[in-house]
């Protein structure tokens, strides 16, 4: 909202990376809104783009300009007719080079930290400062004010329910800063300034609470019972296209043995491990994948965090990419060998095609390792 000097006409648009329905899969969204004063369908996606068939006419790419968020690389389809004029970023994966390293006034922010919304967060820290102190110094929120006494208590709610939004995502993504392997001085001071908003708003400090509102949130997060097994595997799926191959991998915070019976169910099954293996497959077929992996993230009975990790290849390219990913990085995530209840352990190699099922034993390395790791085998 706060264009730069230079700028003429400048429009900037908030794009979320999924398309409409993909936010009724996310319970922790909706949940989130509620805090925000936001409906889901505030929010741009995907399916508010032109179709791809006359996007190029309707949305000209030397007529844009676009700053990636929590990625640095921009994929799929977008990637390929918008891929030369990105011209921005703030992220916190590994740096894969795609955006020009000079990038003017627009950030180009690629740094370690354990929640991207904390770069963000600094980064707007001066605007949105000058923002706040517009709007309590102004007249303008006199016309929308409703019940609140004043401007400049508005002013104060409106600052509040943004900070919320970021908060939950930093919180979320550090384990409530407790995770030491992620959270960075970066997440910390973004939790404290965003902390800062709530508490200097009356109507809203009264009742904050760090780790109740975590906990709100991240109860939504795994509340995925009620989705489909189709669902629960994309909804946090991302795709990557390297080298002609396509890489897809889906994380869930449910272990294994919940989507089995998942599966079993949905298919009324007797066989719960092989009702779950047609259903991945049938998942990574639709996306015409070379190689697709499953992180799933639970909580032991002893009240352990673990990690599972399955890797299933579908060609001989795929089948190369995922023998050296199991080679060259087990010792780095600690893989070991994976067996079902029933004891079945999945693995196989033959028929065009090779899988694999592992514990993951250094439960520090999400899929922003993994990922990379994955890629970096893929001839």
């Amino acid at each position: 909202m706060t264009p730069s000097q230079n700028a003429v006409t400048p429009l900037y648009i908030p794009l979320s990376n999924i398309p409409k329905s993909g936010i009724t899969l996310r319970p922790e969204f909706l949940e989130l809104f509620k805090h925000a004063n936001l409906d889901s369908h505030h929010l741009l996606t995907l399916d508010d783009l032109p179709e791809l068939s006359t996007i190029k006419s309707e949305l000209p790419p030397e007529n844009t300009k676009w700053i990636l968020v929590d990625h640095n690389a921009l994929q799929g389809q977008l990637g390929k007719i918008y891929g030369d004029t990105v011209g921005g970023v703030i992220d916190h994966h590994d740096e894969e080079g795609k955006v020009p390293y000079e990038t003017g006034d627009e950030p180009r922010i690629v740094e370690k930290s354990g929640s991207c919304t904390s770069l963000v967060t600094e980064y707007l820290r001066p605007s949105w400062d000058l923002l706040s102190d517009l709007a309590l110094s102004s007249g303008t929120a006199r016309a929308q004010r409703d019940s609140l006494s004043d401007d400049s208590a508005l002013a104060k709610v409106w600052d509040a329910e943004a900070a919320q939004l970021g908060l939950a995502s930093i919180l979320i993504d550090t384990a409530n800063l407790m995770d030491k392997s992620k959270t960075t001085g970066h997440d910390r001071k973004a939790v404290e300034y965003l902390e800062t908003k709530i508490l200097s708003c009356p109507k809203l400090a009264s009742s904050y609470d760090r780790n109740k509102f975590y906990e709100q949130i991240d109860s939504a997060k795994k509340d995925i019972g009620g989705l489909q097994l189709q669902d629960i595997l994309r909804k946090d799926y991302k795709l990557w296209e390297d080298k002609g191959q396509k890489l897809g991998i889906s994380s869930v915070v449910k272990n294994i043995e919940f989507l089995q019976k998942k599966a079993a169910d949905e298919a009324n099954a007797s066989i719960a491990g092989a009702a779950f293996l047609e259903a991945v497959r049938r998942f990574a077929s639709e996306r015409e994948l070379d190689m697709y992996s499953l992180m799933t993230t639970s909580t032991s009975a002893e009240g352990h965090f673990q990690r599972e990790l399955l890797v299933w290849a579908f060609n001989e390219p795929g089948i190369a990419a995922a023998k050296k990913f199991a080679t060259e990085s087990s010792d780095e995530l600690g893989l070991e060998k994976w067996q079902s209840g029933d004891g079945e352990s999945y693995d196989h190699d033959g028929d065009g095609y090779w899988r694999n099922v592992w514990w993951q034993r250094k439960v520090q390395h999400s899929r922003k390792r993994v990922a990379p790791l994955l890629r970096e085998a893929m001839p």
